[in-house]
């Protein structure tokens, strides 16, 4: 899967768990937090796509997506950059 498509997917099912993705430029990586209420994810625009593609992945696998519908091959790509990132 190209990344851009796979990157557009994690962000998606990422807004469906109520969090607010928020790109922006700066002197900073980029994590997730709660702020006054609003779940957020900071992602900084000038890293490459596969840096933010392993931050949504480190993202959601700290998440429960058991019950949550994830298109199989999103899954199964999610599933390979887990185990990329535990290696």
């Amino acid at each position: 899967m190209k990344i851009d498509i796979f990157q557009a997917e994690l962000e998606k099912l990422i807004e469906n768990l109520g969090y607010v993705i928020r790109k922006e430029k700066g002197s900073f990586r980029g994590d997730f937090c709660v702020l006054e209420g609003d779940k957020l994810i900071m992602i900084n625009k000038n890293y490459p796509a596969d840096f933010h593609v392993g931050q949504l992945v480190r993202f959601l696998e700290k998440q429960e997506l058991d019950n949550i519908y994830v298109k199989p091959v999103v899954r199964k790509e999610l599933d390979s950059w887990i185990s990329k990132i535990n290696a």
